[in-house]
């Protein structure tokens, strides 16, 4: 069985997006989605109309590589980058807190995500079955296009 940490991430987290997008009725971006920065140090919205899902996605995943329970605040810290303050030295910023929060509430809500009390939130089985299904699919899209990459990954896969 493939592992996610065995599939390229842009690929797995594309294809994660595009199921919760369409599986998954409680993940959906509120109205003020697309007209919100994710972060101070933005300077625009994003352009993919999609990037709530494709966000959520790349959270799922984050908690998984990390293989303990995240909380909102390390992972704001996972998605802030430098701010461009013109001609004075760029400075570190944290992503923005509303949107990472909202989301885990939706994947919580959905029995995707779990809380630990005072640990933050981490995986469900339900979380996990799907993510390891999701990571067979890719892998096996993979396998279709290129027969050659069969050597260096996990074995058989489901289909």
């Amino acid at each position: 069985m493939v592992s996610v940490k065995e599939v390229p991430a842009d690929a797995f987290i594309n294809e994660l997006a595009k199921y919760l997008k369409e599986h998954v009725r409680q993940v959906k971006p509120p109205e003020w989605a697309f007209l919100v920065k994710t972060g101070s140090n933005k300077e625009r919205v994003p352009e993919d109309p999609d990037w709530w899902f494709i966000r959520a996605a790349s959270i799922m995943r984050k908690i998984y590589v990390a293989g303990r329970p995240l909380g909102i605040q390390r992972l704001r810290t996972a998605y802030g980058s430098l701010k461009d303050r013109g001609s004075a030295p760029s400075h570190f910023h944290r992503a923005g807190g509303s949107h990472i929060r909202k989301i885990l509430q939706q994947l919580e809500k959905a029995g995707l995500i779990m809380k630990e009390r005072k640990r933050g939130r981490a995986l469900s089985p339900k979380g996990l079955s799907l993510m390891d299904r999701i990571a067979n699919k890719v892998f096996a899209d993979l396998i279709k296009d290129r027969p050659e990459l069969l050597k260096y990954g996990g074995g058989k896969t489901s289909e």
